[in-house]
């Protein structure tokens, strides 16, 4: 189910994810702005406009407001808790409260933060009987090591089933503030919604500071607030698959939030067949979706229901998705095929 925000993800993952960063209202790939930029785009406002590395990637945001002082100052204080929530929640970095817990099996005091997602976790993981399961780490970072080894060849059945023992999201424990696995050797990994929460806390900080138009795209997680500097709604084109240009849709937004998962971002070997998203009942990849794009209202469920989707394959995800208020997703098949669900509006005519 692991998606981004891990140790391998920088020098694959810094451009392939970028579904565009900044654009005159649009976001789209390729598009990649300066580190920096304020222009002032009539007598009233200002569209100010940052790029930064986070998250394993690219965080772009640009956000339209009559005083660009207020604007730098409220980004600036958005790309500080990016950088505190990024720190909190990488589970590689020996010295975090989720390092410690994969390490211990349980831990005491869990930060606020860690509590939350975790907890949103647990639940995506009811709503979708089991697909989103953030205890597969242990048979994600198999596959990176053996990837990391040039060993695909040796990937075993056997290894991978006896793995499999340990995933199972019903086994973890949260008491108050304390957490506890139930079985040996469990692990969790966040980064199918880590990402999500990142945004969101971002989002909530430009809010927090009077910031009504906004964008925000962390590592392919997308938040919208508002119009864009042309009074328009922030219009986004799916990521292409295959790199070619071709994008599949695009949508228009107001308010919301969109996240894509794709067997491009991270994979292990050249075909995609073992890729950075994993079904917990099989511990294998996907392979009938290359490509998942969802839209909620907010970064968080949007990043799950992705990766949830994806692992549910094509039909049932859009089934799914059919069954849940203000969502809709688009699949993109192995096939090249393009499914939507009922509630998708593409913005093209």
């Amino acid at each position: 189910m692991e998606k981004k925000f891990n140790q391998y993800q920088l020098d694959r993952r810094s451009f392939l994810k970028m579904s565009g960063l900044l654009g005159l209202g649009t976001v789209s790939a390729g598009m990649i702005p300066a580190c920096a930029e304020a222009v002032k785009f009539d007598k009233y406002m200002y569209k100010v406009s940052r790029t930064k590395l986070a998250m394993g990637s690219f965080v772009a945001m640009t956000l339209i407001h009559p005083s660009k002082d207020k604007a730098e100052e409220a980004l600036n204080l958005a790309y500080e808790e990016i950088a505190r929530l990024e720190g909190l929640l990488n589970r590689f970095d020996g010295t975090t409260a989720l390092a410690r817990l994969n390490k211990e099996e349980n831990l005491k005091d869990l930060p606020p933060d860690l509590q939350n997602v975790i907890a949103a976790s647990l639940q995506y993981h009811q709503l979708t009987n089991g697909a989103f399961d953030i205890t597969v780490a242990p048979i994600v970072d198999y596959y990176k090591e053996k990837f990391a080894n040039d060993q695909l060849m040796t990937l075993s059945e056997q290894e991978i089933q006896m793995l499999l023992k340990r995933v199972d999201a019903r086994k973890i424990h949260m008491d108050q503030r304390s957490i506890s696995f139930q079985k040996a050797g469990m692990s969790i990994t966040l980064d199918g919604i880590a990402a999500g929460y990142i945004v969101d806390r971002a989002a909530g900080i430009l809010s927090k500071h009077k910031i009504e138009h906004f964008l925000i795209n962390g590592s392919g997680e997308i938040r919208t607030m508002g119009k864009t500097e042309k009074n328009k709604p922030w219009r986004i084109a799916i990521q292409d698959p295959i790199k070619n240009g071709n994008y599949p849709d695009q949508i228009e937004i107001n308010n919301g939030a969109m996240a894509t998962s794709g067997n491009y971002e991270v994979y292990f070997d050249r075909e995609k067949i073992f890729h950075h998203i994993v079904n917990p009942q099989t511990g294998l990849s996907p392979r009938q979706s290359v490509s998942v794009s969802v839209l909620a209202g907010t970064a968080t469920q949007a990043d799950a229901l992705s990766t949830s989707v994806f692992v549910m394959e094509p039909d049932p995800g859009i089934h799914f998705i059919n069954t849940l208020p203000n969502c809709a997703a688009l699949v993109v098949t192995r096939e090249g095929q393009i499914l939507k669900s009922r509630t998708w509006k593409s913005a093209i005519a």
